[in-house]
């Protein structure tokens, strides 16, 4: 093997690194909107200015520049989610009276919300792009094939890892996660046996908020913070829940991890095609198994 053939393997493992990192945080992001478009059939396209929100969260911390120790930016994450999970729970009562009147309404609606948050974060922090550095401690490289790689992404996709095994936990084997992927299934047998549905769909507005804010914080570091990066988001995100399939958190794991493989290794390849090969991948999926990896099909009238 050459020095040359050594260098392009190296290179593209390093790659492989950065799309595994780059999928866990798309899981993170993705998870909420999946479930709220899989329990409450709402069209949330106001996700990606909630992580807008948490990243800029981030930007108002470390004010002229300064890097945040550990402390201070984990605490940034639970005050991310904190925020968002009360600005979900606020958007859960908006989006309510228009939740059976078809997706289009749903969509104007989280529409406009996300304009108006857009554009109040524009005029408080302007236009430019927001560079995050990764806390002390986690700001250095470590060696991995040879190469120098960030420590942070390192730790994010341990942390992603953690969270997706959380996640797959509570949904699959708690009380709460059986209400969930029962209201995905049939949420009118769900309140037939007393349980208060709206409680419960604004509960995981809100959870799904918190995740998104608190990965705007998370992926600073990685993604920075600019007006229009909730629209690539939002964008990435359902094209994971649409691959994954609705409702699925082991399906918006594997759609998250295949969409950060094929994004970072198409901008390395062929950078002139990447988001051709995002949305071919989804077209490819829609027609082999339009319910999604591993979404459930839709039991006959």
């Amino acid at each position: 093997m050459t020095a040359l053939t050594a260098n392009v393997i190296a290179d593209n493992a390093v790659t492989i690194v950065d799309g595994l990192a780059f999928g866990v945080l798309l899981f993170v992001i993705a998870l909420g909107l999946s479930l709220v478009f899989g329990v409450m059939d709402v069209l949330n396209l106001a996700h990606g200015a909630i992580y807008l929100v948490g990243a800029y969260i981030a930007v108002a911390l470390i004010g002229g520049g300064t890097t945040l120790t550990l402390v201070a930016f984990v605490g940034a994450i639970i005050a991310a989610a904190v925020i968002g999970g009360l600005g979900g729970w606020g958007l859960s009562a908006m989006v309510r009276p228009v939740a059976g009147r078809g997706h289009l309404d749903q969509a104007l609606l989280t529409l406009g919300i996300a304009l108006v948050v857009a554009d109040l974060i524009s005029m408080q922090f302007g236009n430019e792009v927001q560079t995050i550095p990764a806390p002390t401690g986690l700001d250095g490289s470590a060696t991995i094939f040879g190469q120098s790689y960030p420590v942070y992404r390192l730790v994010v996709i341990v942390v992603g890892g953690l969270l997706a095994v959380g996640a797959l936990y509570v949904i699959e084997r708690t009380r709460v996660g059986s209400l969930v992927r029962a209201s995905v299934v049939d949420p009118e047998m769900v309140s037939a046996l007393g349980v208060d549905t709206k409680k419960l769909v604004a509960g995981v507005f809100a959870a799904g908020a918190a995740l998104a804010a608190a990965g705007g914080v998370i992926g600073g570091p990685i993604l920075s913070a600019y007006p229009g990066l909730d629209n690539h988001v939002l964008l990435l995100g359902l094209v994971v829940v649409v691959i994954g399939g609705l409702g699925s958190v082991s399906g918006a794991l594997v759609g998250a991890l295949l969409i950060g493989q094929i994004e970072t290794l198409g901008v390395s390849l062929l950078p002139s095609h990447a988001s051709f090969l995002v949305f071919g991948a989804m077209g490819l999926v829609l027609l082999l198994r339009p319910q999604g990896l591993l979404g459930q099909k839709e039991a006959p009238a």
